[in-house]
């Protein structure tokens, strides 16, 4: 009777071993491994029935459209997962977060557009990837940062127009990557791509066939030759003025900061003012070509030319003001710590206080190509002298007389 039962447990072993849909053919290979090949089986999905220890599974060449969450929770120990020629345009979140074994996985010519890439977190044994013909038109630049085996990315014949910097950095294993046939907008956001293929040891297929399509002046030019002088990474100098000296006070001093920058393409001027009680950001002017200002909350006015201004500067104004240089090359940014203090002794008698600070008037800060990026900043002392006689103004004329003094003292063409 015993050796009855045994042969029976061995056959239902056996049977749940080699379990295998009736589309699909399933076999051991030599090495041990489990094969279940569903290839060119007209399949609409993923087939039910296929065996826990399956490790290889070739589903290539149906007519699959969709890929659940469980489409694969039968085979969590999948190895290599074939999954080319298929119509796949949906991709649901967690279809292969549990194939935790996986090594090499093949997505190529589908219709795929959006992808789950926190997927790939767990995929950290991945080898090979191969995503070409689909229609991925972006993906984030940290969608691959945890596959440190992956030694083949396949990224063709897609319609990327540009790849974030930093996309294929954190893969020390990478030595295959083909980017090609994708409709590469070679604006300065890619030119960091130039720049990594030029010291990578990665294999690239390069040449015609990695085209630019955008701009104009670079349709047809390889994403690899973009000269050099098309994109120059942001320089930025900071000046620092006041109207104090010989000006008539009417209410307050107006603090003055200038923001010259260069580069190629020409950068964004953008503003940080960090104080005791709040942080403000402004990216652009807020003053209009009429004088008006566009964002009445804010105490900070700021002109297309770089120059900010800010009225009536008091001691809640303290603080460290930053002006930032963007474009798609870089950032530089530099900093002055802005302090206030009312006396009616000389100035002097505060800088003996605090040596490090800086006396008003033309100085300036620069911060470019060849500065360090972490600059702290200079400080700079403000001493405001209360004047003698405060002259008064109406309610409704001062905001129209502080503007006038504004611009006359910061001699902007509003037309630039």
């Amino acid at each position: 009777m015993k050796p009855l039962l045994c042969c029976l447990g061995l056959a239902a072993l056996l049977g749940l071993c080699l379990a295998c849909p009736s589309t699909c053919s399933c076999s051991t290979k030599k090495n041990g491994r489990l094969l279940a090949e569903c290839a060119y089986k007209d399949l609409q999905e993923v087939p039910k029935g296929l065996s826990s220890n399956v490790t290889i599974l070739t589903l290539s060449a149906n007519r699959i459209g969709w890929l659940g969450q469980a489409s694969f929770a039968e085979v969590p120990e999948v190895q290599s997962l074939w999954l080319g020629y298929n119509q796949i345009g949906v991709v649901e979140p967690g279809a292969f977060t549990l194939l935790v074994h996986l090594k090499n996985l093949d997505l190529s010519h589908n219709k795929i557009a959006d992808f789950p890439w926190q997927d790939l977190r767990n995929l950290s044994g991945l080898q090979i990837l191969k995503m070409n013909n689909n229609r991925l038109a972006g993906l984030p630049w940290d969608a691959f940062h945890s596959l440190k085996d992956l030694r083949s990315l396949w990224l063709n014949d897609n319609e990327l127009t540009t790849l974030a910097e930093g996309t294929f950095d954190n893969l020390p294993s990478l030595s295959q990557l083909q980017i090609f046939n994708n409709p590469f907008n070679c604006s300065c956001k890619v030119f960091w791509l130039k720049k990594w293929t030029e010291k990578t040891s990665v294999s690239i297929t390069k040449g015609g066939s990695t085209l630019c399509v955008a701009p104009s002046r670079l349709k047809g030019r390889a994403v690899m030759d973009i000269p050099d002088h098309f994109c120059i990474a942001p320089s930025v100098q900071l000046t620092y003025l006041s109207n104090l000296d010989n000006t008539v006070m009417y209410d307050g001093l107006t603090l003055t900061l200038h923001c010259s920058v260069a580069g190629s393409p020409l950068p964004e001027i953008r503003w940080k003012i960090q104080t005791s009680s709040r942080r403000v950001e402004i990216n652009g002017p807020n003053v209009a070509r009429d004088g008006n200002v566009k964002q009445s909350q804010e105490r900070f006015l700021v002109f297309k030319n770089g120059t900010m201004a800010i009225p009536n500067f008091r001691k809640e104004d303290e603080g460290i003001y930053t002006c930032l240089a963007v474009n798609d090359v870089g950032m530089r940014d530099v900093s002055v710590n802005v302090a206030l203090a009312g006396s009616e002794n000389p100035a002097e008698d505060l800088l003996q206080d605090d040596p490090q600070a800086s006396h008003l008037g033309g100085r300036s800060c620069y911060k470019g190509d060849e500065m360090d990026p972490t600059g702290a900043g200079e400080k700079l002392v403000i001493v405001y002298h209360m004047p003698r006689e405060s002259k008064s103004r109406s309610g409704g004329v001062v905001p129209q007389v502080h503007l006038w003094i504004l611009l006359m003292a910061l001699g902007i063409v509003l037309c630039c």
